[in-house]
């Protein structure tokens, strides 16, 4: 029992090592300096529905609240964010659902904030009383429609808050979330909740989620400020803006992909292809996510697979879930040695050629028949390209990567130190013996 005990030791031991030599990533390093992003656009829609009326936030109504807070925020936004307002269910009076349900209003248009525009925005908004009913898809399609332009690298969001759900069925806003995050404009959602109910919560989570933004509750009126402000600080300055690609059904057909972030939509069991191109002396490095934006099915997984243009396997990643996560993650690393022949795509003369890998993406999502299977689910690839190691000790050049180098070192390595253990086992024995 000793003997096994210490034999797992040492193999566990060993194991560690070489998986912290794996987990050394080398830093990538920019060559070139990063072009300048267009500025940000952001739309903060208001509800302003009859329900606005209550006086439960600090002992002040919510419309009051949501005032304060919107010259806060508009006192507080960044001079590069082009920012405007949007109003839901602020004019209408009436009864009748049709002409409520078109009740929107852009109440000041997205632009840059100087002095005056602050002013005028800060007016528009103190006009504002609670009124009519709450049309949010509609008026989540009028904000998107008001962000969109010719600038594709161009950061957007949409900051909704509302107190009460949609009454405009059947156009259901997660349903148009959807959508709006399928056109692959670089649109985020956020929404905040004043007071909210079971219902309420669910909607405005389900509009974030489907397009990759946050759902959070507010009970107080600085609690709101503060993360309005947070939210337009977080478009002024995005970690990365992902770049719409759309996957093929075969390699040879694949879009081709440089070091970056992307998204695209995947059905329910599709598998999609991309494409990147892996010099000698480079280590490619990807990693996938598939976001369940809807109701689905326990029991789903994830799998990236990187092979050649011809079909051999290289390395693959693979996760699974069983619903109690709502993102699924995996990755895989690819280096490519510098003495590496392998037939690339070619280059220009005396450059070496450049190895097309082909990167799958495959989901085993699947849902409850009531659940709409279109548009797909959320997918984001990131792609980097780094320098390949150079050093022994990084176990990504021995290509361990794809598992065998790995476990064949185990293997040898407990066969050796069983040897090793027995041998000292016998002879301390007979020094026993011989005592």
């Amino acid at each position: 029992m000793i003997t096994r005990n210490r034999l797992a030791a040492g193999a566990i031991a060993l194991l560690a090592a070489l998986t912290a030599g794996l987990g050394t990533a080398a830093p990538a390093t920019a060559d070139e300096e990063a072009p300048a992003r267009p500025s940000p656009k952001v739309e903060l829609v208001l509800d302003v529905s009859g329900s606005m009326r209550a006086r439960d936030i600090d002992g002040k109504s919510r419309m009051a609240a949501a005032k304060q807070a919107f010259n806060e925020v508009l006192d507080a936004t960044p001079d590069e964010v082009q920012l405007g307002i949007r109003t839901l269910g602020a004019n209408y009076h009436g009864d009748d659902r049709k002409t409520g349900c078109k009740d929107t209003e852009l109440l000041y248009p997205v632009a840059e904030l100087d002095r005056a525009g602050r002013t005028d925005a800060k007016t528009a908004v103190a006009t504002l009383a609670p009124t009519g009913w709450t049309p949010i898809g509609p008026t989540l399609l009028k904000a998107a429609d008001d962000l969109k332009d010719d600038e594709a690298e161009r950061s957007r969001r949409i900051v909704l808050i509302s107190d009460g759900e949609d009454t405009c069925q059947p156009l259901d806003p997660c349903e148009v979330a959807r959508k709006i995050a399928a056109e692959g404009i670089h649109l985020t959602v956020d929404t905040l909740g004043l007071v909210p109910d079971a219902k309420t919560r669910d909607q405005l989570s389900c509009i974030a989620e489907a397009t990759g933004g946050t759902y959070t509750s507010v009970r107080h009126t600085d609690e709101l400020s503060g993360r309005v402000k947070q939210l337009v600080d977080r478009a002024a300055d995005p970690v990365a803006t992902p770049v719409a690609a759309k996957g093929a059904a075969q390699c040879s057909e694949a879009p081709q992909l440089n070091a970056g972030v992307y998204t695209d939509r995947e059905k329910f069991g599709e598998h999609r292809w991309y494409r990147v191109d892996v010099k000698p002396g480079q280590e490619l490095r990807a990693s996938v996510s598939v976001a369940a934006d809807r109701a689905v099915d326990q029991d789903y997984g994830v799998l990236l697979r990187a092979s050649t243009a011809h079909g051999r396997e290289i390395v693959r990643g693979a996760e699974a879930g069983d619903g109690r996560t709502d993102v699924i993650s995996t990755g895989l690393r690819y280096p490519k040695a510098e003495s590496d022949d392998d037939e690339g795509d070619g280059g220009d003369e005396g450059e070496p050629a450049a190895e097309t890998v082909c990167l799958r993406v495959s989901n085993s999502f699947s849902a409850p028949s009531s659940v709409k299977t279109t548009p797909g689910l959320p997918v984001e690839l990131s792609v980097d390209l780094v320098d390949a190691p150079d050093e022994a000790s990084d176990v990504a050049s021995f290509g361990l990567g794809n598992g065998w180098w790995l476990l064949g070192t185990l293997i040898l390595a407990g066969f050796i130190a069983g040897l090793v253990w027995g041998w000292v086992s016998r002879w301390r024995f007979a020094v026993w013996r011989t005592n």
